[in-house]
């Protein structure tokens, strides 16, 4: 500690010069693209390309209306983009606020409150209770001072914090354990006061190392994307060639190359999915409700299907698998008697060993394990009986880096003897109590013990002295006996046993990833249902290579005492090892590990702006239980998904079908743009969405996750859609056939085959409710969007029959019943065939 006169800190000319120098106290900005550098790297996805497209087709047809729904989509998408874009700058912004407080500083020998962005090297910042540190630096002076570390390590208990000697090492320490020297930016100052000299700001201090982290990591494409844009890709292509070989080939045959190019944009527009991207943003966008309804907010929307096909799950332990709260749960006697927390207070011994802990303790107070003593002891008789009114502190002997303990003296000027309290590490309070040799190793034993059942252990002393007789310099001049041993436990939360087991039971793999010590994440662990008995610590972790990491993380489910680099080591090598990885995390120190794992899952009520930003979901109630329920909606909103899309390539066959028929059979066209735009710009879009309605499969939670390389249309998949078309197709070509052979009016044709198409669209529907149930019971389960689906199809068939501006916009005439009844018999006779079919495609379609 620095003595003799105040230190006068920098002077204002030198502070300026350093500033220049090193650059202000904060993490550095590097470019942003513009925003007209991202929108034409967006107009460069093939989705949105895709939708342009097929909206100067439409306002080339004429069709302004259908030409502005699809620009909007496109302009959604770039609005949605751009969005995201700014959404990752803002971790790093959160990052600077944390770093740039206002600070306190001493410069030409005065006191100076300046902006966190102005400290420099060298500078005098004073801290006091409450206060964020602006930059990394080593403490010169200071009293019984303590800060919550957190942010960087993500342990909640503060850490004492001591006054660097002479022989206190330069160069900054790691973030975390007691008796260290220094404090780091971001991290808030819970108890004491003191001066710190500045050694590091900006980019060089611990919190800026994790922000050039952050920074470098890029987040991946999310899998759902990529590979629905290679789908798009390729049936455009495909749809391409068909619609320029429609063209040629009507044009050469007939003659006729207007309607050559109206029959070649017909088949164009029938095999381009254009509702690929529309079912995709709202399958996204009604998962994020449904996420928000089991208090899981969704920060980027990919990350819900990724979810469901999560085979990872990486979690801390404080607050996440417990409940952040920590809270006396066992008291022992120095005779080795021991009890349950509430039972003991019953007992005077037990009474006493828990209202010493609270003497011990700060009176308002911050560490969590105070407020545990607070908790069981204020106001007991037992206290009272200890500290008389009328009793005050008479002195504090605070934590050293020599003797892990602290020691509070209470009394009064007219007492007897003052109380003198002690608290701290079981080894240091055995030593302030000189116990010999035998005694210390029972209390080890003992201590090991109550670790080994996942609690956090506090010796207890007592001692007394002379009212009015002048203290010792230091507590080891007091004569202590040894009151007893107080575990201290942060709880499992409840939901979090049976939230493991059904992870278990769904094939995911759960790891715990703590900065605690392993005992006490052995035996969390073990109540939490986690299986596996290796544990690897953060030592053990830093000796091995990448490729010795790789053979043992197979069989490692707990990780204990990791630094936060190393959380950022594991995600990797479990993500290079084929693991779909998620990772939850609230601190600072987690957040590049959160941006690099496929799925990032941050705290929203203890966690960091930073950490948030960062991931892709936040759990609104910190619970480990929200993120099992996540997991099922994600693998019932993966299953919709594959049906919508499996649907949407079955229907387009018949439409194409239809639209290639008359250049094979030399028909009359059966369908115009406007029929295919009018058939998927709503019916099929409706359609589709009244898959995101549908309830979970019998399965859902048991089956396993899908391989990470699945693709999204999986050959049974794909085959069971292509049957599907090509029987819809061969029921409506059958029948135009039929009705054109026996002579009918081209109207009329056209008319059944669009009736026809329409129906066979909702049969289809029908069919692929369900991967499991049969067609009677997808007829009976409740889905209110398709009942409206159903309704609005209806009133669309009847108002081309009933309404004669419309039939004559279609081109169509009204049919007899003698032409229904075979249209109706036609979709009833695909279906029953189709229901007869589907039992042996259930098994391949469900894995």
């Amino acid at each position: 500690m620095i003595h003799g006169s105040a230190p006068a800190g920098l002077s204002a000319t030198e502070a300026a010069a350093r500033l220049a120098a090193d650059g202000p106290n904060e993490l550095p900005h590097h470019g942003q693209r513009s925003r007209l550098r991202i929108i034409a790297d967006v107009l460069k996805e093939p989705m949105l390309a895709l939708l342009l497209g097929a909206g100067v087709i439409y306002m080339a047809l004429g069709d302004a209306t259908e030409a502005l729904v699809l620009l909007g989509f496109a302009c959604l998408s770039i609005i949605i983009t751009v969005a995201q874009e700014a959404r990752a700058e803002r971790a790093l912004d959160a990052l600077r606020d944390l770093t740039s407080p206002r600070a306190l500083v001493i410069r030409d020998g005065q006191h100076r409150r300046i902006p966190g962005r102005e400290v420099v090297r060298g500078d005098l910042v004073l801290l006091g209770e409450g206060d964020r540190v602006p930059a990394d630096g080593m403490l010169i002076e200071g009293q019984a001072l303590s800060a919550d570390e957190s942010l960087l390590t993500g342990e909640s208990v503060p850490v004492a914090k001591t006054v660097a000697t002479g022989d206190a090492p330069t160069a900054m320490a790691r973030p975390g354990g007691d008796g260290l020297p220094f404090l780091f930016s971001g991290s808030l100052v819970v108890a004491g006061s003191g001066i710190i000299r500045v050694l590091a700001t900006g980019a060089g201090s611990e919190i800026g190392r994790i922000g050039r982290e952050l920074q470098s990591i890029e987040t991946e494409a999310p899998r759902l994307f990529r590979q629905t844009r290679r789908l798009v890709w390729w049936m455009a292509l495909v749809g391409g060639a068909a619609t320029l070989a429609c063209i040629l080939l009507y044009g050469l045959l007939r003659g006729d190359w207007l309607e050559a190019a109206l029959a070649g944009i017909a088949l164009g527009m029938s095999m381009l999915p254009e509702e690929f991207p529309v079912v995709l943003t709202v399958f996204m966008a009604m998962g994020a409700l449904r996420m928000s309804r089991v208090n899981v907010l969704t920060r980027r929307a990919a990350a819900i299907e990724t979810l469901g096909a999560a085979t990872v799950l990486c979690t801390d332990k404080t607050g996440t698998l417990t409940e952040n709260r920590m809270r006396i749960a066992q008291l022992r006697l120095p005779d080795g008697q021991q009890a349950e927390a509430d039972a003991a207070m019953a007992g005077d011994d037990f009474a006493r060993l828990a209202a010493l802990g609270l003497l011990a303790s700060a009176q308002r107070p911050v560490d969590p394990m105070e407020q545990a003593f607070h908790d069981l002891a204020q106001g007991t008789a037992a206290l009272g009986a200890l500290r008389p009114p009328g009793w005050a502190l008479q002195r504090l002997y605070p934590f050293s880096p020599d003797l892990l303990a602290m020691t509070q003296i209470w009394g009064a000027e007219a007492s007897g003897d003052w109380l003198a309290a002690a608290k701290g590490a079981p080894e240091a309070i055995g030593a302030l109590c000189r116990l010999d040799d035998g005694a210390m190793a029972e209390l080890k034993a003992a201590v090991d013990a109550m670790a080994g059942s996942g609690l956090r252990v506090l010796g207890v002393a007592q001692a007394r002295w002379p009212a009015g007789t002048p203290l010792p310099d230091a507590m080891t001049g007091l004569d202590f006996s040894f009151a007893g041993l107080v575990g201290l436990a942060d709880p499992l939360r409840a939901s979090v046993p049976d939230a493991v087991r059904q992870c278990r039971e769904a094939g995911i793999r759960v790891v715990m990833i703590t900065g605690d010590y392993p005992q006490t994440a052995r035996a969390i662990a073990a109540q939490a249902g986690i299986e596996g008995d290796r544990l690897l610590t953060g030592a053990e972790l830093a000796a091995m290579d990448d490729a010795e990491l790789a053979r043992a993380l197979p069989g490692v489910t707990v990780f204990a005492r990791i630094m936060p680099e190393q959380k950022l080591r594991l995600v990797n090598a479990l993500k290079a090892g084929g693991a779909v990885v998620a990772m939850t995390g609230d601190g600072v120190n987690d957040a590049p590990s959160l941006k690099a794992a496929h799925i990032g899952i941050a705290m929203g009520g203890r966690g960091t702006d930073v950490a948030r930003e960062a991931s892709s979901l936040v759990l609104l109630d910190d619970d480990f239980g929200s993120i099992v329920a996540a997991v099922r909606l994600g693998r019932r909103i993966n299953d919709n998904l594959r049906k919508a899309m499996g649907f949407i390539v079955a229907v387009h066959i018949p439409i194409a079908g239809l639209a290639l028929l008359p250049l094979l059979m030399g028909m009359p066209m059966l369908l115009g743009p406007i029929h295919i735009a009018f058939i998927e710009m709503i019916i099929d879009p409706v359609c589709s969405l009244a898959f995101e309605a549908e309830t979970d499969e019998p399965n859902l939670m048991q089956r396993p996750p899908r391989a990470p390389d699945a693709p999204l249309f999986s050959r049974a998949l794909l085959g069971w859609a292509v049957l599907q078309g090509v029987l819809t197709l061969a029921a409506i070509v059958g029948l135009a056939l039929w009705l054109w052979q026996q002579g009918l009016p081209d109207t009329q044709v056209r008319t059944a085959a669009f009736i026809a198409l329409v129906l066979g669209a909702l049969g289809l529907v029908l069919i692929n409710r369900s991967f499991n149930a049969s067609l009677a019971d997808a007829l009976l389960r409740p889905n209110l969007p398709l009942a409206i689906v159903a309704g609005v199809v209806a009133a669309i068939l009847a108002a081309t029959q009933l309404i004669p501006p419309i039939a004559r916009l279609f081109d169509f005439t009204a049919l007899n019943m003698a032409l229904l009844l075979p249209i109706l018999g036609g979709s009833a006779a695909m279906m029953a065939a189709l229901e007869a079919i589907k039992p042996t495609w259930r098994r391949s379609l469900t894995v």
